[in-house]
């Protein structure tokens, strides 16, 4: 019992006591690949946020261990991620006012704050918040963080020190300031660039940014680049996590939940979609609220580890996948590799030259740029597309925090513009007596007697009235007058609310008057005891509630058989009795006897 537990806490652990020798190859070869893949792209993320490079590396190895045991997907890798490192830094450079000792304390404290938001959702269950985000608006933000990002090496890459910092202004002052451009920082960055695709072309299985960052260092190391006036990464300390928390001024941390917050979402958003696609893949699934629960530990392990907020890095998802990496081991691997890079080769990391960091950044970004997906939107879903470019021209304009913050504001009122003026239609059946929505040019037809209408949202108190308009207005365009109006309730009845009830109540008797009766189909428990529950008095010929539209359509058709029956029978009554009386008028008349009605003529006479 007390195994069971332990491994539906920490799943990763059972496949480690599971464990098949046979994975054990592949798993080490890909753990490998994603280690030289992770090491140049998190010194590169950290040197992005303004701190020492090293943090970089204190964000990958604590936490690959962390997800390794908590985490559900066979193939995901956690670590810096593009979009994460942006939202960090956008909330902290305000407050650490240039301080980077305060920066550091701040990034530390908003990962940790991250990871215990991601841990009070889990235990609340709220893996479902992976859908929040919408994808136009992720497609938004990812395009936005991408060109930011891009952007913000231009200075490190042509060795420009006088850019603004802000996007748009940097982009108006850098062809205005490349005269200034410094020609040893450019030959670097052009070499390395050229280096990372060259391999690409002729080996794309290896690790073209590492064995160019490998080159570049070792050129600096080799040549003092640094007395050429080029930028290297100089001291990373001892290899071990130290930073002086005691000065930590609190009264910042106010300032840091709304954006960890909007961190810990977006970063389990991404975190998701990534699991989600590799899982689909190789088919399996992911359970996302353990998914939920394993990001809040690795964010509040990177924290302890003086390390910066981590999410799924895609590229060295696609890395460990490609590579054939069957299990959790896999990190495991990387970060005892990088492990041992922190303690055994942290002078050489020292030489690492600014502007090959910056060519790694933009490389290792430029995935993200995909411009083709968000045109495509324009043709399928022309709200999804305008909210993406939204999204992305936001990001650029106002920051990245407040971008989002807006993007996120525009789907919700996107969102309520739909729930509050819904689409609707009129259905009717085809030949095989299957319901269709009748639309101008098709062959289905109306049930007659009968307007059968879907109105596409759940009903709630500020669409009611318009609910109530929309029905009034197709009744009074039908060219004869039905009597009866099928709702399908199943798509508009979805909770208890006191004033759809309200409402629902006078629409009753305004049809009454009119000699229609409503039947609400779908949903007929609920239902029913929602009418109760709002004490609405109603009898058979003003309102039904039954199981389905087909049932109402057999109930409505048998009904009116039973009066067509009726007044069929009437009939044939009333013609029985005319001959009736006109057979007993013929023999009175045979035997002498003056029919009344002829007596009565006869008096008046």
């Amino acid at each position: 019992m007390i195994k069971a537990r332990l491994f539906a806490w920490m799943p990763g652990l059972e496949t480690l006591f599971k464990y098949q020798l046979a994975d054990l190859g592949p798993d080490v070869k890909a753990g490998l690949s994603v280690a030289a893949v992770a090491l140049p792209v998190a010194i590169a993320y950290a040197e992005l946020m303004g701190v020492n490079a090293i943090v970089g590396l204190y964000a990958c190895i604590l936490p690959m261990f962390v997800y390794a045991l908590f985490g559900t997907s066979k193939q995901l890798i956690i670590g810096p991620d593009a979009a994460t490192c942006a939202v960090i830094a956008a909330a902290v450079s305000p407050l650490a006012m240039g301080d980077a000792n305060t920066r550091w304390q701040l990034i530390i404290v908003m990962s940790l704050m991250t990871g215990v938001w991601c841990l009070i959702a889990a235990r609340f269950r709220l893996g479902t918040f992976a859908d929040f985000l919408s994808r136009p608006i992720l497609q938004g933000l990812l395009n936005g963080v991408a060109l930011t990002i891009v952007v913000s090496q231009l200075g490190k890459i042509f060795g420009i020190t006088t850019l603004p910092s802000g996007f748009i202004e940097r982009l108006i002052a850098f062809p205005l300031s490349l005269s200034q451009t410094h020609i040893p920082t450019l030959i670097i960055a052009v070499a390395t660039l050229t280096i990372t695709i060259v391999i690409r072309k002729i080996r794309s299985k290896w690790p073209s940014l590492l064995i160019a960052m490998v080159l570049a260092t070792a050129a600096s190391l080799l040549f003092n680049l640094e007395q050429y006036g080029v930028s290297i990464v100089g001291n990373l300390g001892n290899g071990l996590p130290s930073i002086p928390m005691p000065d930590f001024p609190p009264g910042l941390i106010r300032d840091l939940v709304i954006p960890s917050l909007n961190l810990a979402v977006i970063s389990f958003v991404s975190f998701m979609m990534t699991a989600r696609s590799f899982a689909s893949k190789n088919g399996y699934t992911v359970d996302a609220d353990q998914e939920l629960r394993a990001l809040g530990l690795a964010n509040i392990a990177s924290a302890l580890s003086q390390g910066f907020a981590v999410s799924a890095a895609s590229s060295r998802t696609a890395v460990n996948d490609m590579m054939g990496g069957k299990t959790q081991l896999v990190s495991i691997v990387a970060a005892l590799t990088i492990l041992a890079v922190l303690l055994f080769s942290m002078d050489l990391l020292g030489y690492i030259p600014m502007p090959a960091l910056g060519v790694v950044l933009v490389i290792s970004t430029l995935s993200l740029i995909n411009f083709r997906s968000i045109f495509s939107m324009r043709k399928r879903n022309r709200e999804a597309f305008f909210l993406c470019i939204f999204t992305l021209c936001a990001v650029l304009v106002v920051g990245l925090i407040s971008g989002v913050g807006l993007a996120v504001l525009l789907g919700l009122l996107q969102f309520i513009r739909i729930i509050f003026r819904p689409t609707d239609q009129l259905l009717g059946v085809d030949d095989q007596g299957m319901l269709h929505s009748i639309t101008p040019g098709n062959d289905i037809q109306p049930v007659d007697g009968v307007l059968i209408y879907r109105f596409n949202s759940p009903l709630t108190y500020f669409n009611v009235n318009y609910f109530k308009e929309r029905l009034n207005k197709h009744l009074d365009n039908q060219p004869k007058r039905p009597a009866w109006i099928i709702v399908d309730a199943a798509v508009s009845f979805t909770h208890n609310d006191v004033s759809v009830f309200s409402a629902l109540n006078d629409i009753v008797t305004s049809l009454k008057a009119k000699g229609v009766t409503l039947v609400l189909a779908g949903r007929r428990t609920s239902v029913n005891r929602w009418l109760e529950q709002n004490k609405i008095i109603r009898s058979d010929d003003d309102l039904l509630v039954v199981p389905d539209i087909y049932f109402a359509i057999r109930l409505i058709q048998s009904k009116q058989q039973i009066q067509i029956k009726c007044v069929e029978d009437r009939k044939a009554v009333e013609e029985r009795v005319i001959d009736e009386v006109e057979q007993t008028a013929g023999t009175l008349k045979c035997n002498g006897v003056m029919p009344l009605s002829e007596q009565i003529k006869h008096e008046d006479r």
